[in-house]
């Protein structure tokens, strides 16, 4: 039998009281944004994530004895990424007079607005919903940002599904309480695109109780969810957004003809947990089953509802999905979504390899437009010194209107453009020191991620962000000690244990473990389909080249042909990778000597050796040695 919405909860924790009591997302929010102070109190903070927004304080202007510099983070909600050019203009607007002249992409395709006072919180908000943008439910326990690739693809209807029902379920699950336009826009509800009719109807529509008909909130009721969900819409193969890593995956499946038939479902992953918490960890996500497209919104209605009255509500350390799907295991999960859904749920599909795509640099989208994917290190848009990408992306939006969809890796998509634009877009680029070219950004720092951490999280043990360049640039040394100064290796950093940054996928994870210290998790993969395992708890930051130089050298020496890092410390085990480092003996630094021999070579065969340490990728001097090798192993005639 299903318990039903109704089913009073046996105990409830504090924050479940303080969902219970805030009059749908009202109170005592809407009071204290009235009044004359620099923060809001514990309880309106529980509700103001639900709007959008974490209090945080810059811990880096912490005095004794004197208020903590208080700020709000704002972190808006776009489905699948997509940025408008008017709203991307506000934000970018917003951050130079609210902010700290800052955008950070986040790794769920949103854009975080850091530094703004309570006080510009109201004008901030109003001005993004404005600018058709919203930043209802990007915090709080309800569904968060829905996922999708962002390439933009016009001749490829499997993306152009992904994006369509990436929207649709963002709008189903919306929270429907009138307090967020009462809030901030004083009940004047502005609408950036109509809701489509069957999701309307979807969501009034009762089923096996899986909504409450008579509340403000159908869906949520008044507790809302126990904690936060997040979900994701995906096409066959294509890995853009960790599709292991949400609480609801769904991947597209057409026909011969390119006809959307239904989706694959995978649920219960989740990559949150808490240092010496055994009963807490990260988890990826099982396959549930195959839904046609007529049941799509009832299923994921159905999966809401057995989370919104299974999950945990008295220890939010234990309230996420995924450990509901962990202690109940798949079948009894699934048995309890058809029960809501009121059918069986069909088997899954078969699916090839996924794949992770980060779409860099220029790409025809389909239909004679291109696109242009840019990198953003660690999702900061900023300027400094040369580098000045938040100048170049205001000109090139003002000047030319164009959309973007954020990645999941915190980059950023430019499309829509016509191809006689190119060449002006790329004067911008490169006139500020932007590369666009995909194969001259350094491969640590194309493909590594970190988190915000100090000095604005609260949650943050020690540096990420700040931290993790410096890291990467030391990284790069050891490998070039090693002759291995090309390879290519996943690496992502997070502050605390929460892993933001999805560092449990990585080939190569720092988790902030103390300050100054991390825990490393090994052994994920290129295309993030298998989890990380925690190799070493706590590891110094004075130790990295040290630690890591036997694992780079074990790797160069027993890897298989195309075999990345991730992948070989997971074939070979923990067991085999500590034996070696015990015993390995550190290379020491080649000498350079004073007086080396110098050889010269005419000026077109320099040329002609230029070109192809470009084009292989490999040092001039390397090529040199080869051929001299080859030459001198050849028998000569007496």
């Amino acid at each position: 039998m299903v318990n039903t919405p109704t089913s009073p909860a046996p105990k409830l924790s504090k924050l479940e009281r303080i969902k219970e009591n805030s009059n749908f997302l009202r109170e005592p929010l809407a009071s204290e944004l009235l009044e004359d102070t620099s923060h809001f109190t514990e309880n309106a903070v529980q509700i103001l994530k639900f709007h959008g927004s974490y209090q945080q304080d810059n811990r880096d202007n912490r005095v004794k004895g004197q208020e903590k510099d208080y700020q709000m983070m704002l972190r808006t909600r776009n489905p699948g990424g997509f940025i408008p050019p008017e709203l991307y203009l506000t934000l970018d607007r917003l951050s130079d007079e609210y902010g700290n002249h800052t955008l950070r992409v986040t790794t769920r395709q949103g854009f975080q607005v850091h530094g703004i006072l309570k006080k510009n919180l109201k004008t901030a908000i109003s001005s993004i919903v404005q600018s058709m943008g919203s930043t209802l439910g990007a915090c709080g326990d309800l569904n968060r940002n829905v996922m999708a690739p962002p390439a933009p693809f016009k001749n490829r209807r499997e993306y152009q599904y992904a994006w369509e029902y990436a929207d649709n379920i963002a709008d189903l699950l919306t929270p429907q309480t009138e307090a967020y336009y009462e809030i901030w826009l004083d009940g004047e509800k502005f609408l950036s695109a109509q809701e489509s009719r069957e999701v309307v109807e979807a969501r009034q529509r009762n089923g096996n109780k899986t909504i409450f008909p008579d509340k403000e909130e159908p869906i949520y009721g008044e507790h809302y969810l126990p904690r936060k969900f997040k979900c994701s819409v995906t096409v066959p193969g294509d890995n853009s957004i960790d599709v292991y890593t949400h609480d609801v995956s769904l991947v597209v499946i057409t026909d011969d003809h390119g006809e959307l038939q239904g989706f694959n479902v995978l649920a219960g992953g989740g990559l949150g947990r808490t240092h010496n918490k055994e009963e807490t960890f990260a988890r990826i996500s099982d396959p549930i089953g195959y839904v046609t497209k007529e049941d799509l919104y009832d299923l994921m209605k159905a999966i809401v509802s057995t989370q919104r009255d299974y999950g945990d509500r008295v220890q939010r350390r234990h309230a996420r999905m995924k450990y509901l799907i962990n202690d109940w295991g798949v079948e009894k999960f699934r048995a309890k979504v058809e029960e809501y859904f009121g059918k069986s749920l069909e088997p899954f599909k078969p699916l090839p390899d996924w794949k992770y795509e980060d779409y860099l640099g220029w790409h025809e989208q389909g239909d004679g437009k291109l696109f242009l994917g840019i990198s953003i290190e660690n999702g900061r848009i900023k300027d400094e010194g040369s580098f000045q990408l938040k100048t170049a992306l205001k000109s090139i939006i003002e000047q030319f209107q164009l959309p973007m969809r954020l990645t999941a890796n915190h980059n950023a998509i430019l499309y829509e453009i016509d191809p006689s634009h190119k060449d002006s877009i790329e004067k911008i680029l490169h006139d500020c020191g932007i590369i666009t070219n995909p194969q001259e950004i350094d491969n640590l720092t194309r493909y590594s991620m970190a988190c915000p951490a100090l000095p604005t999280c609260g949650l943050a043990i020690t540096e990420s962000e700040r931290a993790l360049p410096g890291i990467l640039e030391r990284i790069k040394k050891v490998l070039a000690k090693l002759d291995m100064a090309e390879q290519e290796i996943v690496i992502r950093m997070t502050g605390c244990p929460n892993g933001c940054a999805r560092p449990y996928m990585a080939e190569l994870g720092f988790v902030g473990s103390a300050p100054n210290a991390y825990q490393i998790w090994l052994g994920g993969s290129p295309h993030q389909t298998n989890l990380a395992q925690p190799y070493i708890q706590k590891l110094a930051d004075k130790d990295i080249e040290k630690f890591l130089e036997p694992l780079f050298a074990y790797f160069k020496q027993e890897k298989t042909e195309q075999e990345s890092f991730g992948e070989f410390c997971h074939r070979l085990g923990f067991e085999a990778l500590r034996a070696f480092s015990e015993s390995y003996k550190p290379i020491k630094p080649r000498r350079i000597r004073k007086n080396q021999h110098r050889v010269s070579v005419p000026d077109e065969m320099f040329e002609r050796l230029k070109k192809a340490s470009e084009s292989e990728k490999r040092p001039m001097n390397h090529i040199v040695a080869d051929a001299l090798a080859a030459y001198f192993s050849q028998e000569k005639p007496e």
